[in-house]
């Protein structure tokens, strides 16, 4: 069994203290957070990246797009939650076994990364600094308990931050994956908007995706982009060193 986020020791004993001060910025695109890939020499390159969110109506598996990704041969990094990967632990151990994917930390709860609570698309953020450090560092636990894997890259719920919150990841010693392209919009856009979407993606985007509603126009907008991104010459890269082992 994976142990509850309650479980693992205090933050102040697993993590780096990290003093409380007032936020001045906060979004989606700050310094700190990396928001391009890996360019290409000679071909563009774009970085697919897919979150699992988990918890109510979002800890299911788009078998389909997985298996697109497959047989595309398509290399990506797969964001997992904490409430994901303890839904489909199996599933999450195979993925990261896979060398086509590199697995990322997409936090414990599912929500935005601060230290006063800010939220964003109405849902509440973290409330402090050590509230903000179990967010990282109990999924960072649980990943490594089911995959054997402690992620270097970490995508908060929402992909929203404050300032103090981006330097509490990286004193955490993780990097954060922001996005160039807002790919499916939260799983809610339709195949042909997706599709245009990855098709007008630039050299070096990093594509921001989600793998966890099969009845979302993700994967079918996946099959008909991909296509289209081949035409161009674009080749796929993972995020840089995404998944480290322990």
């Amino acid at each position: 069994m994976v142990p509850s986020p309650a479980a693992p020791a205090s933050p102040v004993t697993t993590a780096p203290r990290i003093e409380y001060r007032t936020p001045t910025a906060w979004g989606t695109d700050l310094p700190g957070i990396t928001t391009t890939g890996v360019a290409g020499h000679y071909h563009p390159t774009v970085s697919l990246t897919f979150d699992a969110c988990g918890g109510e109506g979002g800890s299911l598996v788009d078998v389909a797009l997985l298996d697109t990704l497959r047989r595309e041969e398509v290399p990506a990094t797969l964001f997992l939650n904490a409430r994901w990967v303890r839904a489909n632990q199996k599933m999450a151990a195979e993925l990261a076994a896979d060398p086509l994917f590199e697995i990322g930390n997409h936090g414990t709860r599912h929500v935005p990364l601060s230290v006063t609570g800010r939220a964003a698309y109405g849902i509440g953020g973290t409330t402090d600094v050590d509230d903000a450090i179990r967010e990282v560092v109990d999924n960072q636990q649980v990943l490594a308990d089911v995959t054997g894997i402690r992620p270097t890259w970490f995508r908060a719920g929402t992909a929203h931050y404050d300032d103090v919150a981006v330097d509490i990841v990286s004193e955490l010693g993780l990097s954060i994956a922001g996005f160039t392209v807002n790919g499916d919009a939260g799983a809610t856009l339709s195949p042909p908007q997706v599709a245009a979407n990855l098709a007008d993606a630039p050299d070096g985007a990093i594509v921001l995706m989600h793998m966890n509603q099969p009845f979302g126009g993700s994967g079918a907008g996946l099959r008909a982009g991909l296509p289209r991104l081949r035409e161009r010459g674009v080749r796929f890269a993972h995020l840089p060193g995404a998944g480290q082992r322990r």
